[in-house]
């Protein structure tokens, strides 16, 4: 069987493996994230935030609240991005794009989705995508990297 027989083979299995059922268990697991996310948040006020008088009594103590406070603003940061990944997803799920690669516009495998549900990339797209954060920002590669230094 040649390689072009064997890759259209592979995307056809994996488009039928994009069933609705599949669909239906992702948005399942999509409304329940979200739902225990928002009930999470619902419980949470200002005075989750705020530093106690016995918190005060000494530098140390200061401390530990301190960081005890950045380490909660970081999760609550971390759940309000994931809970617009989620959203995101039900877009998808809504709009009928679900499980197509955002770049190349392929079906992104069902191994993939399971691992990873709210992801929008297949694995070659998302490996290039890597690539490119490791280099420069301007997307030229620092010149730092991997040049050799030379000493007059």
């Amino acid at each position: 069987m040649s390689t072009m027989n064997t890759m259209n083979t592979s995307k056809m299995i994996n488009t039928l493996a994009m069933t609705s059922e599949k669909i239906a268990h992702f948005k399942k697991i999509f409304e329940e994230q979200r739902s225990n996310l928002l009930y999470t948040a619902m419980g949470l006020t200002n005075a989750s935030f705020a530093i106690q008088p016995d918190d005060l009594k000494d530098e140390i103590d200061l401390s530990s609240t301190e960081l005890e406070q950045s380490m909660r603003m970081r999760l609550r940061n971390r759940e309000a991005l994931y809970l617009r990944k989620i959203d995101d997803a039900l877009d998808r799920i809504r709009s009928g794009k679900f499980g197509e690669c955002e770049d190349c516009g392929e079906s992104i495998e069902a191994r993939r989705l399971e691992a990873r549900p709210t992801t929008t990339n297949c694995v070659p797209c998302k490996e290039e995508r890597e690539r490119l954060e490791a280099s420069h920002i301007d997307g030229r590669r620092s010149k730092s990297l991997g040049t050799k230094m030379k000493f007059a």
